[in-house]
């Protein structure tokens, strides 16, 4: 063998085993599967337009999105039908008091003063026009254990009057107009847009029951399997970059949202056009948690002491 056939294997052998050893970087790593559940109200608009704009594919993640009906039942579901669902801080707590592992994984609406979506809503000929003036009434609640429910119950021990004096009945949102109509009912908690057709319809707000617990305090958001999301936190910051994405979306290009928007929640144009678009938010803190929390404990509704700093994996 001449010099030169020598260099040229040589270099030959070089290439091969540099190339052997190195990552193949023209092959694209296949996107995570991820399973997540939605109910159809605005709450939950990022993750749509996260999916729609091909913002969970650009971090990687092949996303399938279902839609839910009872936010209060699905904790029990990750790590089994979901690795995402939506929740909120009672029922998180209430759940992991319970014996589920289960973890905050992701904000998503954030209640605020300049930004309130949730209100307690009387009729305008009811006579009621304070949290005393409830002793005895009956209430329409989306769900008599949820976070919206416990505010109310927080907002009227605040102001002095005894939980337990008020009942409440279970109404989903689209049907509460017609039972405070019909005053089968003394009271709704409505929600956005259902808050706007009432107020549309004469009818006045009592109170935004949220922001008795604090001037801006954590909504909905999304919970995963503690083992799961310990294991794959990867996927979690995938999950999350692709929300900010979507809330960055939402904010440059509040048509195409409200598209989207028309699209997962089969409302019509009018009201997709009069829907004021939540504050939304991912970051998520332990404080954040605990003040529901100190809430549920002051309305009796947790016994069991609950580890707040061990309920987020970010």
């Amino acid at each position: 063998m001449n010099f030169r056939s020598w260099i040229s294997v040589v270099t030959g052998l070089g290439i091969a085993l540099a190339t052997a050893g190195a990552p193949v970087q023209a092959q694209t790593a296949k996107p995570v599967a991820v399973r997540a559940a939605y109910i159809p109200v605005v709450t939950w608009l990022p993750a749509w337009v996260a999916k729609e704009k091909g913002f969970f594919a650009k971090h990687g993640l092949d996303v399938t999105l279902s839609v839910a009906q009872n936010l209060s039942v699905l904790p029990g579901t990750v790590g089994r039908q979901f690795e995402f669902v939506p929740s909120t801080a009672p029922d998180l707590l209430k759940a992991v008091a319970s014996g589920l592992d289960v973890v905050a994984t992701s904000g998503e609406v954030f209640e605020t003063e300049d930004n309130a979506s949730t209100y307690v809503m009387v009729g305008k000929d009811s006579g009621i026009k304070s949290a005393q003036d409830l002793k005895g009434k009956l209430i329409a609640t989306p769900t008599i254990g949820g976070v919206i429910h416990v505010a109310t119950l927080y907002w009227l021990k605040k102001n002095g009057v005894d939980p337990a004096s008020v009942r409440a009945v279970e109404v989903p949102f689209p049907n509460m107009a017609d039972q405070l109509k019909a005053k089968r009912v003394d009271a709704v908690e409505a929600l956005e847009p259902f808050v706007g057709a009432l107020k549309a319809q004469g009818n006045v707000a009592l109170t935004a029951p949220l922001l008795s617990a604090g001037k801006e305090v954590i909504f909905p958001f999304w919970i995963s399997s503690g083992e799961w999301a310990r294991a794959n936190k990867s996927t979690v910051t995938a999950w999350k970059a692709s929300l900010d994405d979507a809330i960055a979306f939402i904010k440059q290009n509040p048509d195409e949202a409200r598209s989207i928007l028309a699209h997962y929640t089969k409302l019509p144009e009018a009201v997709v056009k009069a829907t004021p678009f939540p504050t939304y938010r991912t970051a998520i803190t332990a404080k954040d948690i605990e003040v529901w929390g100190s809430v549920l404990r002051e309305v009796g509704q947790l016994a069991t002491t609950v580890d707040s700093q061990k309920l987020v994996v970010q």
